[in-house]
């Protein structure tokens, strides 16, 4: 493959998990690409590799529009490549050049994809938030590259066409979002044992900022408010999905493709304290945990290092001073928006896409002052019934079947505000 150019499902899941056995250690000095550089994962991300420069090096860093951020990294690492949005690219490329950096500026959707696919990147940490991340994810998988997935739009938009280019490409598949590394990390090495001894995976949620406020007053929830989350810094979009628990509607999905379980055997329980990423119920009753300090760099070092684990940076645990660890069943009044997932399972192929899609239209009306918080579920919800979908094939009917998703989700947001 030639250098990057400068620029200017199946609805239930595979048969199988998707998830890799027991391997090999990775190469000594793994060649990373680190896709929404920028955003909370990201930076974690090369907090990370910056503790382990003998076995990490950066060759690429992608961000949106955080111009500033972006050169900021590339002095730090000194990547090959540098991609940003088209507007940015001139003022990427002379700040570059202002600091004396090797690094090349490209920008627009086909560099983040060919970077992803380059021979010279072994590893992909995909964590462009949205639908945007999707391309470059499905490119990763087809070139076999150790692909990081902290992205859930893979495999909630993608589905099975995703998951197709994972087994076509050989690629590794390891999950980043700490609830489903967590199920990773307490399943049995041996995916092929899971049927037989596993009864069924239980997702840890927060609750986010509204776990006990009055469902009556959600009317009036402010963007600040709902991105003031107790536990986790985060973005402002997945703070938003998680004050709705719509990122948890999200995690099922993502879980169902990931570990091949049936929707049926995914449950979700509130823990607040966020010491418990996830668990696993065997057959015999034994339930298996996976336990840390609410900190995205432990899930990030295991993804990195995986079969091995290396110093991540966190706290570890303090049991003396860690205090009660309680559990609750969510509440569908505050929190609808979590159980769409197992419906949307249910429904045809390409729902799930239409889900993801209708809830980032939504979630960006609210943060723009144009939708209220409470009506982020009727959008959803609205768009669900009116927006049917024919089993996407390709990347292309993804795409097609996103954007037809995001205009019937805008008329609702349009009616709602009206009304």
């Amino acid at each position: 493959m030639t250098e990057p150019s400068r620029a200017a499902a199946d609805d239930q899941g595979p048969a199988e998990p998707f998830l890799p056995p027991g391997a090999a250690s990775a190469a000594v000095r793994q060649r990373v690409a680190v896709l929404g550089a920028t955003g909370s994962i990201g930076t974690n991300t090369l907090d990370v590799i910056a503790r382990h420069p003998e076995r990490f090096e950066v060759v690429a860093l992608s961000a949106h529009r955080q111009l500033d951020a972006l050169l900021s990294l590339c002095e730090r690492f000194r990547p090959r490549w540098a991609i940003i949005d088209a507007v940015h690219a001139p003022a990427l490329a002379h700040g570059l050049r202002a600091r004396g950096l090797p690094t090349v500026a490209l920008s627009g959707a086909e560099a983040l994809t060919e970077v992803a696919a380059h021979p010279d990147v072994d590893t992909v940490m995909a964590a462009i938030v949205g639908a945007a991340g999707l391309a470059p994810c499905i490119a990763a998988a087809r070139a076999g590259k150790r692909l990081l997935l902290a992205n859930k739009e893979a495999l909630v938009v993608g589905g099975e066409v995703f998951l197709q280019a994972v087994r076509l490409g050989g690629a590794r598949l390891l999950p980043i979002d700490s609830e489903h590394s967590a199920i990773f990390q307490a399943l049995p090495e041996d995916p092929a044992t899971w049927p037989q001894r596993v009864e069924k995976i239980v997702l840890t949620a927060s609750g986010g900022p509204f776990r006990t406020r009055d469902p009556a007053t959600l009317a009036t929830v402010t963007p600040q408010q709902a991105c003031a989350h107790p536990n986790w810094v985060m973005g402002r979009k997945i703070s938003v999905d998680s004050a709705t628990m719509m990122n948890k509607a999200l995690e099922v999905i993502e879980a169902r493709y990931l570990f091949g379980f049936a929707p049926q055997q995914i449950e979700v329980v509130i823990h607040p304290q966020s010491v418990i990423h996830s668990m696993v119920q065997y057959r015999d009753g034994s339930v298996v945990a996976q336990l840390g300090t609410p900190d995205m760099r432990v899930p990030i070092a295991y993804g990195l290092s995986w079969p091995e684990r290396m110093a991540s940076g966190a706290e570890p645990l303090d049991f003396g001073r860690l205090g009660a660890l309680t559990f609750e069943a969510p509440d569908a009044s505050r929190f609808p928006c979590l159980f769409l997932a197992w419906e949307a399972l249910a429904a045809p192929a390409g729902t799930t896409a239409v889900l993801n899609a209708a809830n980032e239209v939504a979630v960006e009306a609210f943060l723009q002052g144009r939708l209220r918080f409470d009506r982020i579920y009727v959008v959803n919800r609205g768009t669900l019934e009116q927006c049917l979908p024919s089993k996407p094939q390709d990347l292309a009917d993804l795409l097609a079947l996103d954007a037809q998703a995001r205009a019937c989700a805008a008329q609702w947001v349009r009616r709602l505000q009206d009304a």
